[in-house]
């Protein structure tokens, strides 16, 4: 009794079942077809019938691979969902120092570095993270090989937001990317007053009020203590804000050299101001971290950019101001902790001209100074190579991926003594 009844429920339950999808589907191919009127003809006579949608790519689409030389592997998904760039560069150095009676040589990987980057969900959702292993590339009393860690959204033209581990947006020679520099390193100026990386949020645009790329922004919120600070600190962001004017409209301004001989002048003038709250560092963003308590750092900032048929020109002030001149901290023993900050300006000018479409010849000047009171040795640094004056020649064999570098600097200071000699060899290439 109970098999037959099982027997005819499952009948009746498939002819339902039946029913119910043959109705979804009469409904659905009704759904599809256009509505019409009994005094409305099926077609007009002499109109070509609507073009049937293009076919949606397979779901099992394979990715589209790309390789070019110095600008890595990237895989992308076909529908541009995803992307995963991978790039490797290396920096082979060798550095010849004469003082006085004193010859020194030094040969090694200045850096090695591996970047990987690329976009996720849209196109305009992008991330990038830089490893760093060379020897000189660590923070003191930290081993992380984190450079660069951030992710960039850039839907909107007058606000794109950036947020990670990067470069501060202050100053544009220190913004510059290593591997694109005209000479074999940066401005002593640049390395001591600038900022460095820090873990924050940016907001920017390239385009301001859509002005044809004429004016841009970068506004910065940090920690202000730097990269890969792992121990915490007493509470105090740095504020950045930088303006950009391109008169001529955009170009490649985050390049030192003028590799496109572009036969049209592009110029790009930039000033920046930032005030670093409470920092535990010597150098605000970077260098010794203060024991004694922390500072506030005031900088400014003005730079330009000139290109026009392979001759390029880059020149900036830099100028920065503790405070207070001295830390102290009395000990529990009465012991009395003494430490400098350190205060400065400087300028630097610096110039390049292509002689070949992959020869160029470049000179700089700078001078570093110091504000009264501060750290004696930043004084010291001030008046032994507080003076540079160099030249150098670029051998670019796929720009500046790839490229063969020498320079040579007289080096010298308000106090005399013995100068220095400094000539560099190096091979930067980017795979």
């Amino acid at each position: 009794m109970s098999s037959n009844i099982s027997k005819h429920s499952l009948g009746v339950f498939h002819i339902l079942l039946t029913l119910w999808l043959g109705l979804g589907t009469a409904a659905r191919a009704q759904g599809s077809e256009p509505s019409r009127t009994g005094n409305e003809p099926a077609a007009t006579q002499g109109t070509a019938p609507a073009p049937a949608p293009a076919p949606a790519a397979p779901a099992n689409s394979p990715p589209i691979i790309t390789a070019e030389p110095g600008r890595g592997i990237l895989v992308r998904s076909p529908d541009d969902r995803y992307s995963l760039g991978l790039r490797a560069r290396i920096q082979l150095r060798e550095t010849f120092l004469h003082v006085g009676n004193s010859d020194t040589n030094e040969i090694n990987v200045k850096t090695l570095r591996l970047v990987v980057h690329g976009n996720v969900l849209v196109p305009e959702l992008r991330y990038n993270i830089q490893l760093a292993f060379g020897g000189g590339d660590f923070e003191t009393g930290s081993n992380s090989p984190i450079f660069d860690a951030f992710v960039d959204y850039t839907r909107f033209r007058d606000l794109n937001i950036r947020v990670g581990q990067f470069f501060v947006p202050f100053d544009r020679a220190r913004t510059i990317r290593e591997f694109a520099l005209q000479l074999v390193d940066r401005q002593l100026v640049v390395r001591e007053l600038s900022l460095d990386r820090d873990v924050g949020v940016m907001l920017s645009s390239n385009n301001l009020f859509g002005l044809r790329e004429l004016l841009g922004y970068q506004f910065f919120i940090g920690g202000g203590d730097g990269r890969n600070r792992f121990a915490a600190y007493a509470p105090g962001p740095i504020t950045v804000l930088r303006l950009t004017l391109r008169p001529f409209g955009t170009f490649d301004d985050d390049q030192e050299g003028d590799l496109t001989r572009a036969a049209r002048p592009r110029l790009a003038l930039g000033v920046a101001a930032a005030y670093n709250f409470r920092t535990s560092r010597a150098q605000s963003t970077y260098g010794t971290a203060f024991t004694a308590g922390t500072t506030n750092y005031t900088h400014l900032a003005a730079d330009l950019v000139f290109k026009y048929r392979g001759f390029s020109l880059l020149a900036e002030g830099l100028w920065r101001r503790a405070d207070v001149n001295v830390l102290e901290r009395t000990e529990t023993s009465g012991a009395v902790t003494r430490e400098p900050t350190r205060s400065g300006y400087g300028y630097f000018v610096q110039g390049g001209m292509m002689v070949h479409p992959q020869v160029e010849v470049s000179a700089r000047w700078e001078e570093l100074f110091t504000r009264k009171g501060t750290d004696p040795q930043l004084v010291q640094l001030a008046q032994t190579q507080g003076k540079q004056l160099g030249g150098g020649v670029n051998l670019y064999l796929n720009g500046h991926a790839l490229k063969l570098q020498g320079d040579y600097f007289y080096i010298f200071g308000s106090a005399g003594g013995d100068a220095r000699h400094l000539a560099r060899l190096q091979l930067d290439a980017s795979f």
